[in-house]
């Protein structure tokens, strides 16, 4: 069949394809099938072609490989089945496998190549690599390529990088740097698939055809916020090698969704077909955005990605990951044409759908008074809808109440007139003017093509690529200390993940249950602040949290000496906080097991408070200890309402036993009779016995309440208390509730971890 069309092969020229990492999972799923389309579209046109699948594995290993896969290869659409049978069985024959691992397997491919060209008496138009190995192989096989396999001066040279390129700016300048030490910039397409998606090419062509439309409505008068959104609904399972090295940001954001905005909002070209006017386009936007820093993101982790890490990475059960599933960030534009509009981008694995799309929502002046359900009355609104999701199938959606669109491209879309019970970001179909492509195509089939015609705008340029890592890389290194909040997955995250915009920041809406995750090195680590049982929550390890917890005593302190003149602070007994007094063991205060005592050696010997200012519990009177006759609570209550005034500590500090106790209330505690009381005589579990305590009356009038609970012996019960809403006879502490007071909860790691 090939031997059709003589002269004009002749002058096209033979075009040599090699698939590096050819019988891998990329090309399985999406490369060969992408040029077998290339072939399809082109055959009889001009060129004639060769295929190699290139794999480190030998020969006799690697040819079944490889003709498994692509034996299983789908007929293009626009074929009938006789000639699909005929296109493919001609495809099967051009397709070879290769060993490609050494100098010299490059050196033979080459020669074989050269053999080929010599003995058919062909043209060499050019040779097409594409390098689908991890990144760290680029180099080496760029080299590899250079010294052995480059064509003559007068045939292309074109080779596909898959992302990523590089983990931050600093690595994307190295890559960079060795890869243009063996190919030239315009040698090189690295790919993003999302700019092969057909709604994605068609942003800037949609843009200019409606141009006098959309040019007096695409400024900050008019938007009210853009959306730019990618969700997943699978896991990282099976890729976590990669996954846990890069995150959600750099997966995604960085590249595929930065992609999209800067197509939305870059200056129009004069020419759509000019890729160095794009490219300068692009880059002038990119450097207008404002810097972005942990105050703009939000970041989660679904709840069984750490356990797949320790799995997938031989990882003990104390590893703990903090790379990010799902971020949630707001850009801006220091611009005068976009200053002000919210831009939000967002992604995450193992949400409640799949669906990718982009939102240009405007500003809406109509009060509707009657029918709220008028057309102009609705949300305005242009969606570059990517696919999945309610309407399945890519699109271009404008709200009728905007204008009535051109046709982005006669020929190959069309407008959409039968319209599904559906509705779509807020909407049902018959509100919006639809645009689709008559043929969905694969990205990859699209990009392919580009890569064979060097349409160079379908592809991520160097200074593209540095400038959005400049962008992104201050926030990866901030957030690489930041605990991503833990959602369980799909529909069960609720609006566990929902964020809100707070001036030009970011924050959740809601506040999440403990954050299940270890934070790693110990020294690496400062204090995360969260909520807690819906309270303020400090975190951090046990060092770092006493000397937060000391400071914020100090703070409270000098504010009530400056207000009042005075500060009056309970402590309590027990092993957390470790020798802190609002009870007491009814022992001889000179006795080791005495929560006086503990207080007085390792806290009054080194500190100048007079003795006068300090008020041990009275559990040792007339030779007895804690006997109710003796008046003991009586005696100490009168005290505190001598002193406190409105018996209101300005701050009280508690700890927490692992059955829930605090101070010394117990859940067999009876308090029922005693609700006006501010001290009680209780009983203990454990030796000794016989307690005297605070009660919850006089606790929850306190101005502020701190709860320290420390070690990995807690974990259990810092689990259980996040899962209570309200009290719990069996946890006492879930009776601490200020009145009017704050509540803060101080949790180390070891804690809160486990």
């Amino acid at each position: 069949y090939d031997s059709n069309n003589h002269e004009a092969k002749k002058r096209l020229g033979h075009a040599t394809v090699v698939v590096v990492g050819g019988t891998g999972d990329l090309a399985r799923k999406y490369l060969w099938q992408g040029f077998f389309q290339l072939y399809a579209d082109q055959v009889g046109k001009g060129h004639t072609f060769s295929f190699y699948g290139g794999g480190l594995s030998p020969t006799e290993k690697g040819t079944p490989l490889l003709f498994g896969i692509l034996k299983e290869l789908a007929c293009p659409p626009e074929l009938s089945a006789e000639r699909c049978t005929l296109v493919k069985d001609q495809f099967l024959h051009l397709s070879k496998y290769h060993q490609l691992k050494t100098t010299e397997d490059y050196e033979k491919l080459s020669q074989q190549i050269k053999q080929q060209l010599g003995q058919e008496g062909m043209v060499e138009a050019g040779r097409l690599f594409y390098l689908s190995v991890p990144a760290f192989a680029f180099a080496d096989i760029a080299e590899k390529i250079n010294k052995t396999c480059r064509p003559p001066s007068d045939a292309w040279l074109r080779v596909v990088l898959e992302k990523p390129f590089g983990h931050d700016l600093y690595s994307a300048q190295a890559l960079y740097k060795k890869l243009s030490d063996q190919l030239k910039e315009k040698e090189m397409y690295r790919i993003d698939h999302y700019l092969g998606k057909q709604v994605v090419s068609k942003i800037l062509p949609f843009r200019k055809e409606n141009k006098k439309l959309l040019d007096p409505i695409w400024n900050k008068h008019h938007i009210e916020r853009i959306e730019i959104v990618l969700k997943e609904t699978l896991d990282a399972k099976g890729r976590i090698q990669f996954y846990d090295q890069y995150g959600v940001i750099r997966d995604v954001l960085q590249n595929h969704l930065t992609e999209v905005m800067t197509l939305m909002l870059m200056n129009l070209p004069a020419n759509l077909s000019n890729s160095m006017e794009i490219l300068q386009n692009k880059l002038n936007f990119l450097a207008s955005l404002q810097h972005v820093d942990n105050s703009n993101a939000v970041v989660g982790q679904y709840q069984a990605y750490n356990g797949e890490v320790q799995e997938e990475l031989n990882k003990t059960k104390d590893y703990f990951s903090l790379t990010p599933t799902f971020a949630g960030v707001v850009i801006h534009v220091d611009n005068a044409q976009y200053e002000g509009i919210p831009i939000f981008m967002t992604s995450g694995k193992a949400l409640d759908e799949r669906v990718s799309y982009a939102r240009v929502l405007f500003k809406n002046d109509v009060f509707c008074i009657q029918d709220p359900n008028n057309v102009q009355c609705k949300s305005k609104q242009i969606i570059f809808y990517l696919g999945h999701g309610n309407l399945q199938y890519p699109a271009i959606l404008i709200s009728k109440n905007l204008f009535k669109p051109e046709l982005v491209s006669s020929g190959d879309w069309k407008e959409v007139t039968e319209y599904k019970d559906v509705n779509v970001l807020g909407l049902p179909l018959s509100d919006y003017y639809i645009q689709s492509p008559v043929t969905p195509r694969e990205a990859y089939c699209e990009l392919i093509s580009h890569v064979f015609f060097g349409r160079k705008d379908s592809f991520i340029s160097a200074e593209g690529l540095l400038a959005s890592w400049a962008f992104w890389t201050p926030l990866l290194e901030g957030l690489s200390r930041v605990f991503p909040r833990v959602y369980p997955g799909g529909e069960a995250n609720g609006n566990l993940l929902n964020f809100q915009l707070q001036g030009h920041q970011v924050a959740f809406s809601h506040e999440a249950v403990v954050n299940v995750i270890n934070p790693g090195a110990k020294d690496n680590f400062q204090v995360m602040q969260g909520k807690y049982r819906s309270s303020e929550m400090v975190s951090a390890w046990a060092q770092e949290l006493v000397e937060r917890l000391a400071s914020d005593l100090l703070l409270a302190a000098e504010e009530a000496i400056r207000e009042e003149g005075q500060f009056h602070l309970a402590l309590s007994g027990g092993s957390s906080p470790v020798a802190l007094l609002l009870d007491e063991r009814c022992v001889p205060h000179t006795e080791t097991g005495s929560n006086f005592r503990s207080i007085h050696d390792l806290l009054l010997l080194h500190i100048r408070i007079p003795y006068f200012n300090i008020h041990p519990m009275p559990v040792h009177l007339t030779q007895r200890l804690c006997v109710e006759e003796d008046g003991g609570p009586a005696l100490y209550e009168k005290e505190i309402n001598k002193h406190v005034n409105g018996s209101s500590f300005h701050y009280i500090l508690l700890g927490v036993g692992q059955d829930g106790h605090t101070a010394s209330l117990f859940q067999d505690t009876k308090l029922e009779n005693d609700e006006e009381r501010l001290v009680i005589l209780t009983e203990s579990p454990i030796k000794p016995h016989q307690r005297m305590s605070l009660t919850f009356t006089a606790i929850n009038r306190a101005r502020r309440v701190g709860v320290l609970i420390m070690g990995k012996s807690k974990h259990e019960l810092v689990s259980q208390l996040s899962r209570i809403k309200g009290e719990s006879s069996k946890y006492p502490i879930t009776k601490v509730q200020p009145k009017t007071g704050t509540l803060i909860w101080y949790i180390d790691y070891d804690a809160l971890l486990g």
